[in-house]
């Protein structure tokens, strides 16, 4: 499976719990407040000031080596 940006960061993480690791690491040390249940992924770093294709990118590169 892949994520993509307009995926809430609640949805993200039922996908893999080990893309908090990926999100932390960006900046984003917030995953549990409210807003992670409605803001999707490129809100959430247009807000933390992160590239939200980029870190699209990483997780999904996460994902593809956990499923090979």
């Amino acid at each position: 499976m892949q994520i993509n940006k307009n995926m809430t960061i609640a949805e993200i993480l039922r996908v893999d719990t080990g893309i908090a690791d990926i999100l932390m690491a960006s900046g984003m040390h917030c995953l549990g407040c409210i807003m992670a249940s409605g803001e999707d992924l490129e809100q959430a770093c247009a807000v933390h000031g992160i590239d939200a294709d980029g870190l699209e990118g990483k997780i999904n590169q996460y994902l593809a080596t956990q499923n090979a």
